[in-house]
């Protein structure tokens, strides 16, 4: 059964006057979209409308996503200055994004940089990795290695050089290793709760307004796979 995130279970992992970072479950969606669901974003306004008895329409930027099926680190901006600065920083890549992943193969190195090409197909809303550029299609880097042995399945540290549509799960797809309970990308059967186990585990930035680093760390859901990692 997947939680949904509501105001009062909500998941807050750094809070100030200028960004608000969640961590998100399962079924959480960030932005609303053809499903009508309330996103991840309604749902942390109502959480600071209650929270500082604010009248009005609260303001909140979202500066990026995660996939649905996807848990881990969502950052919102608080106010217009801090959303302008965030996406900068995201745009420019001057943000550390690690994720953690759990595959049912184990890669053929322990640790590798994959360069692939992306193709999106908006009708699937799926991305095709291909291992040479193609039309319409966007370089995407990341580097990964193997940090567990499980039983049946290996966890893996990720980190993204690039920002691209489903990328590292079309990715390791493409290199054998899909990503436990991801079917669109060729695993086997889906995970009980309908998520995948790829989480945003680490997000490290300079403060858009304080100008301090900041590193946050999202503990990884309930659940016996996560809690071998």
């Amino acid at each position: 059964m997947k939680t949904i995130s509501t105001k009062d279970n909500l998941q807050v992992l750094y809070e100030d006057n200028h960004i608000i970072v969640i961590n998100k479950r399962v079924g959480d969606i960030v932005q609303g979209d053809k499903t009508g669901d309330k996103p991840l974003s309604d749902v942390v306004k109502d959480y600071i409308k209650d929270k500082y008895g604010k009248p009005g329409e609260v303001f909140l930027g979202v500066v990026h996503r995660l996939d649905r099926p996807t848990t881990g680190i969502v950052l919102f901006a608080r106010t217009s200055k801090a959303l302008e600065r965030m996406n900068e920083l995201f745009k420019n890549r001057d943000t550390q994004k690690t994720y953690w992943a759990v595959v049912k193969n184990r890669p053929a190195k322990e640790a590798d940089t994959l360069e692939h090409f992306l193709k999106r197909n908006e009708k699937s809303n799926t991305s095709k990795a291909f291992p040479k550029e193609v039309p319409d299609s966007k370089k995407a880097v990341l580097d990964y290695k193997v940090i567990k042995e499980l039983n049946n399945y290996f966890a893996l540290e990720i980190t993204l050089h690039t920002g691209r549509h489903h990328q590292i799960r079309s990715q390791l797809s493409f290199i054998g290793s899909p990503i436990k309970g991801d079917l669109k990308y060729g695993f086997d059967r889906s995970n009980p709760d309908g998520g995948i186990h790829l989480h945003a585990r680490k997000l490290a930035f300079l403060h858009p307004v304080k100008k301090e680093p900041v590193e946050i760390v999202a503990p990884v859901p309930f659940d016996p796979i996560w809690n071998a990692v």
